[in-house]
């Protein structure tokens, strides 16, 4: 049996605007909106799309689950998510590994983290 990732979905109040958020600051698009109840992000050949999903009332407290993002640009980039509105919720560094990331929320508050790879 063989399984990929073909998306990750994420509860949202507003699919459509945290969607458009997610495929501008990851460079993707919007390629399906479902009358705002599902919206779908490509982000290109070979990654999963991310969908986000209509709900009324998300899972309260800390995610169980967040998206890695890398970034050669790092930590600069993290400049540019917050400049386009997420927050930096910290810097983090393996200690005495060197590997080094720093967690963000999305405008709805959803965590992620960046690094400059793995």
């Amino acid at each position: 049996m063989t399984l990929s990732v073909a998306m990750i979905t994420v509860d949202a109040h507003d699919p459509t605007t945290l969607a458009t958020w997610w495929a501008t600051n990851l460079g993707g698009r919007i390629v399906e909106e479902n009358d705002g109840f599902f919206v779908i992000v490509a982000l290109g050949d070979g990654q999963p799309a991310i969908g986000f999903q209509k709900v009324d009332d998300p899972t309260p407290g800390k995610n169980r689950i967040h998206l890695d993002l890398s970034s050669p640009e790092y930590p600069a980039i993290v400049d540019t998510l917050v400049a386009n509105g997420a927050t930096n919720l910290g810097d983090r560094e393996i200690p005495g590994g060197g590997f080094a990331w720093t967690t963000l929320a999305d405008p709805a508050g959803n965590e992620f983290c960046v690094s400059g790879g793995h």
